[in-house]
């Protein structure tokens, strides 16, 4: 059973530090920020991820299930994708569960602090991440040109 993912004061002074490393190119693990316009207040939101690369395309997971930029990042459908100074205006596009797996799987083995709330094991078969998949939304990512 994956534990359920919290918002405590600590850990949103927690992520605002490691999205502020993630823009300066200073946090650890490929960590960077994503910029997302808010789908309510249509102001701008930053939040630490961390991007995979699997089969030769980006994408962002999100291990903690359907948190606040991922509807944002849903209503928007693109956001600022930042590290160091690189900064990129990228698409994404939600991926159904069974393009989702592999990318899930991957993500799990690459990011082990996620393991506790994703209810798959990094060594269970896709169809594990299959089913899991809805409760973890994965995006492709495309650059706006």
């Amino acid at each position: 059973m994956a534990g359920t993912y919290r918002s405590t004061p600590l850990r949103r002074a927690i992520d605002r530090l490691m999205a502020a490393l993630g823009r300066r190119g200073l946090a650890p693990g490929g960590i960077a920020s994503l910029t997302v316009v808010g789908r309510a207040t249509g102001a701008p939101r930053t939040v630490p991820v961390t991007p995979i690369v699997w089969d030769g395309r980006r994408y962002l997971v999100a291990p903690y299930g359907p948190v606040g930029w991922v509807h944002n990042l849903r209503a928007a459908g693109e956001g600022l994708l930042q590290r160091g100074s690189r900064a990129e205006r990228v698409r994404a596009e939600e991926l159904d569960p069974r393009a989702a797996a592999p990318v899930l799987r991957a993500y799990v083995r690459k990011v082990p602090i996620v393991r506790p709330h994703v209810a798959a094991g990094p060594d269970d078969d896709l169809a594990a991440f299959e089913a899991i998949a809805p409760r973890h939304p994965v995006f492709a990512l495309t650059p706006v040109a």
